[in-house]
């Protein structure tokens, strides 16, 4: 990411949070919230037909010095363009650039009715480890979020010993 990338990723996020399917959030951001995201994490933006579409971005799982390896992310991508495979190619990388922070583990709160966000995770080798029920309130109703995680490196290869 950088900072001709804010503008966009501030439309993107903002349409989200407009579609209730993908966050609890429910105000409109703006451009100096994007621009602080690089200080807390990794953001990677995605193009198709020369165009910013998406993002993916981790943020700390907690502050403790013992979860460090940990991350929690956020992936949204444009509603035009879902099913076109950027999702795939922002978790591949995201993935990929996490191992190589050393990094040993990915997770993320998904609502149960967004099938095709579960669906990209599994696809990517995501494991369901629970249900947070009444997690949170959006527009006043109580919300359950799935949780999704992935081990990586290390931790992966040490899965079954």
């Amino acid at each position: 990411m950088d900072s001709s990338d804010c503008e966009t990723l501030v439309e993107i996020y903002n349409s989200i949070v407009e579609e209730r399917v993908a966050t609890f959030n429910t105000g409109a951001i703006n451009i100096d919230t994007i621009a602080s995201w690089p200080n807390l994490g990794s953001v990677i933006v995605a193009d198709y037909a020369g165009e910013t579409v998406g993002f993916v971005r981790s943020f700390p799982y907690r502050n403790r010095e013992c979860y460090e390896g940990v991350a929690q992310f956020s992936i949204y991508i444009t509603m035009r363009v879902r099913g076109k495979g950027i999702g795939d190619h922002l978790l591949h990388r995201f993935i990929d650039e996490m191992e190589a922070a050393g990094k040993w583990k990915v997770l993320s709160r998904v609502f149960p009715e967004n099938t095709a966000s579960i669906g990209l995770l599994e696809k990517h080798g995501f494991r369901q480890v629970g249900l947070y029920k009444n997690h949170a309130k959006l527009d006043g109703g109580w919300r359950d979020v799935v949780i999704v995680e992935k081990l990586l490196g290390e931790a992966d290869d040490a899965v079954g010993e």
